[in-house]
């Protein structure tokens, strides 16, 4: 505190505490700036995942397995910036956390809960497509609407189960005295780090496994869409030929989605398992940057569909100009079958 105390009592978190850590000093314009940008991400966010939604669910065409399957992914992400971003903002802005230590846990519980139900949906939605593609006589049998509910629960269950368990139970959790120096510890900082062996295993469970096996999925998916594409030039068979053409374009849209969603997280979960080899010493900044820049996946999937899939952006145009509240209008035919 002798550091501290020519400091003014305006730069710390909280003024009437003693060992209060320090505010970020940015001037106000810059605080205006870093405001905006991010509160444009949870704007996109929110937006973009609420029309995917209101889709999916207005409309009766789009009640497909795969489709709900998306919803509920959707869903996540639409939570993710709703609840978890617009708190981040004030953390990552002001360097400082206002809602005390027991919130604080809540709030990664769900920021985990999130992260990993996105990974979970991904991964199912890779094994659909993998059946729909190369599997297609078996498909229609065996991935029926109660099989995906099945797999919806599956996903929230297991990553609320480990959410609330990694966090709360903070056995994998090291001491933030340990680590920053019982002197150098202070009130306002949220900051759960895990130690060598835990930050290890989270991020091969929970992202590098699932990770490979997707991308093996999609090698896959892509070998066999390719010898069906040459079989069906060779062929006559114009009927399959559509439906596979349709069932393509969704694996591709959807390996689309999984390369973006690798892509974002990847530095993440990098920094997870790099950072306690080197005693914690990556900066804070860099470790604000990733996890935003990982945070912007559930940004980008509604963007992907609208580039995608014409039956969305007509969707959409039909939701901003309010025609789903005419009569019959959940009946609406998106795309030709």
């Amino acid at each position: 505190m002798n550091q501290s105390a020519g400091l003014n009592n305006s730069q710390f978190c909280f003024r009437s505490i003693k060992n209060s850590c320090l505010r970020q000093t940015y001037s106000v314009s810059i605080h205006i700036v870093i405001y905006l940008a991010l509160c444009a991400v949870i704007l996109f966010t929110v937006s973009g995942n609420l029309l995917v939604i209101i889709a999916i669910a207005h409309f009766k065409q789009l009640h497909t397995p795969t489709n709900f399957l998306t919803l509920s992914l959707a869903v996540a992400d639409l939570l993710l910036g709703g609840l978890v971003m617009p708190l981040c903002v004030i953390r990552t802005v002001e360097k400082c956390w206002y809602f005390g230590d027991l919130f604080c846990i809540f709030h990664s519980s769900i920021d985990l809960l999130l992260c990993v139900t996105s990974i979970l949906h991904l991964f199912f939605i890779s094994i659909d497509r993998y059946y729909a593609i190369c599997h297609p006589f078996e498909y229609k049998s065996k991935f029926t609407l109660t099989l995906m509910k099945k797999m919806i629960f599956i996903c929230w269950s297991l990553a609320a189960a480990y959410g609330f368990a990694i966090i709360f139970t903070q056995f994998n959790v090291k001491p933030k005295e340990s680590i920053l120096g019982g002197n150098n510890y202070c009130v306002g900082s949220c900051n759960n780090l895990l130690n060598e062996v835990s930050s290890t295993i989270s991020a091969i469970i929970s992202f590098y496994i699932p990770g490979s096996i997707m991308i093996g999925i999609y090698v896959k998916i892509y070998m066999v869409a390719s010898k069906q594409a040459k079989s069906s030039r060779q062929t006559s068979e114009h009927r399959n030929e559509d439906s596979r053409k349709i069932e393509t374009k969704a694996a591709k849209t959807l390996a689309i989605i999984v390369g973006v969603f690798l892509f974002c997280w990847s530095p993440t979960f990098f920094c997870i398992i790099i950072n306690p080899a080197i005693n914690f010493s990556i900066p804070s900044l860099l470790f604000e940057f990733v996890f935003w820049f990982s945070y912007t996946n559930s940004t980008f999937n509604p963007f992907i569909y609208a580039f995608f899939y014409k039956w969305f952006r007509k969707a959409v145009k039909l939701i901003i100009l309010g025609k789903i509240y005419k009569s019959n209008s959940c009946s609406v035919q998106l795309y030709s079958e």
